[in-house]
């Protein structure tokens, strides 16, 4: 069995915790930071690392006041999970999605009611249209996580006018999960996730990034 100490979330969590410098780096080379900004880290945090979701995610950023279109009208509860929340010295949510091998990439919708299906459905097909404009691709699998984080990131940005940044980090050298030792593998992965979904190349003006973080880099800070 594999150490948990070498999965994202942990590698995550040293990051926030231990060196957000080096994450905050990372943030900045493509472009999710600007040259001098900085981020307040809201989660994981000690002691318990809380991750957050729905509601609690948009409180724990600090929205609940500016939030004109409802979640809960848009996306089911029991929504994503997000490794990570924080809020730029330039006042803009930053939200991170974080894997460190490429089949974690891989999900399908595991809504089992009716009701939330449709509204998930829904919510896929606005987000489609908007980043794709006339891709009919299947949003549900086979990267279903990838999309329904994107669905939210124009959920927070184009129905509520919040200029939310959403990255998605990207660790290399994690060894012991046999993920990818360079940049450029996972460049090969996105490229795929992207032409599946019928996505464009780069989604930078949608406020959406990679970021890339060499794991080897928190490699004495895991013990989490």
């Amino acid at each position: 069995m594999k150490s948990q100490t070498q999965g994202s979330q942990y590698l995550l969590r040293a990051a926030v915790n231990r060196r957000p410098e080096l994450l905050c780096a990372a943030l900045r080379a493509c472009g999710a930071l600007g040259p001098r900004e900085v981020v307040e880290w809201h989660s994981p945090l000690p002691k318990k690392y809380k991750e957050f979701r729905d509601g609690a995610a948009v409180r724990a950023l600090g929205l609940e006041n500016k939030i004109k279109a409802p979640l809960a009208a848009f996306w089911p509860s029991r929504g994503p999970v997000w490794d990570a929340l924080g809020t730029s010295s330039d006042v803009r949510p930053i939200l991170v999605e974080a894997k460190a091998h490429i089949p974690e990439a891989v999900s399908r919708v595991k809504a089992s009611s009716t009701t939330s299906i449709k509204r998930i459905e829904k919510s896929l097909t606005l987000a489609r249209k908007h980043y794709t404009r006339k891709s009919e691709a299947d949003w549900s699998a086979p990267f279903y996580q990838y999309a329904n984080r994107l669905a939210h990131q124009f959920w927070l940005r184009e129905l509520n006018g919040i200029s939310s940044s959403l990255v998605f980090l990207c660790f290399t050298n994690a060894k012991d999960m046999n993920g990818p030792s360079t940049d450029e593998e996972w460049h090969g992965a996105l490229r795929l996730i992207h032409a599946v979904l019928g996505l464009p190349a780069e989604l930078r003006g949608e406020g959406v990034h990679h970021a890339f973080l060499d794991a080897r880099l928190l490699s004495d800070l895991r013990s989490l």
